[in-house]
């Protein structure tokens, strides 16, 4: 079994599901695919249980019945990712927003380098987005600004959704209490990790929007991130964070 797993939420991305698949396994590192399906009309499942003949040990795939939202696929993934031993537990979006191959500088960063985190971040060296509408780019970039502002939280892309997390991170968060299930998942995955005295990093990537298929962002979306940073901060003055390296082992 490899110890790297990337996982992958759907929802309706046949048109990128197989390549996306394939470029991951193409890589010079070997990493195990987890794709949780979301009960997707279009039959990217099904799409996925004929490449699984193909990729026997190293593709896995969870059904899950309707639209459950991002947050809840990710940790299904984390919790199934943690049960199997993976030591490193990727997230990357299906449509190749996020560059497959920069998997492998995510990976140098925690297993080489030794951060229990890597951000793949589109902010860290200026505004690297390709094929936004200036619109979405300054509405994602002050997000961000927003972000660290409320919480203090030292991260440039706190929205991101390319990331590389040890095992230590996910096991020491709670994530049956990780409460939101759009973007602003990311925004509390990432402040549970600072709060917790994660080593996190930033490492740039080019962030190029889809080609193929529909954008999941809605308004609903954007306002639960807006509103979810502010009881997320509210939240932390009444919750105890021990590092990591302090707490007691059972």
């Amino acid at each position: 079994m490899n110890q790297s797993i990337v996982v992958i939420p759907t929802y309706n991305e046949i048109e990128n599901i197989e390549a996306i698949i394939r470029k991951v396994f193409s890589l010079s590192k070997p990493f195990d695919v987890l794709i949780i399906d979301d009960g997707s009309p279009d039959q990217t499942g099904a799409a996925v249980k004929e490449l699984q003949k193909e990729y026997r040990e190293s593709l896995h795939l969870v059904e899950r019945k309707g639209k459950l939202g991002l947050g809840t696929a990710y940790i299904h993934g984390f919790k199934w990712a943690l049960e199997k031993g993976y030591d490193y537990i990727f997230e990357m979006d299906a449509d190749f927003s996020h560059p497959p191959e920069d998997l492998l500088r995510l990976h140098e960063a925690c297993a080489v380098q030794g951060h229990d985190a890597a951000i793949g971040s589109r902010y860290i060296t200026g505004v690297n987005v390709v094929n936004w509408p200036i619109n979405r780019v300054l509405m994602s970039y002050f997000a961000g600004y927003y972000v660290r502002t409320i919480t203090g939280m030292p991260i440039m892309d706190p929205t991101a959704g390319f990331i590389c997390y040890t095992r230590k991170v996910l096991e020491t968060i709670d994530l049956d209490k990780i409460r939101f299930i759009g973007y602003a998942f990311q925004i509390e995955m990432k402040f549970n990790s600072w709060k917790f005295g994660f080593d996190i990093v930033e490492v740039p990537i080019i962030f190029t929007d889809r080609t193929k298929g529909a954008s999941k962002m809605s308004r609903g979306i954007f306002k639960e991130a807006i509103l979810g940073v502010l009881n997320l901060k509210i939240a932390s003055y009444f919750k105890t964070y021990i590092p990591a390296n302090k707490q007691v082992q059972r």
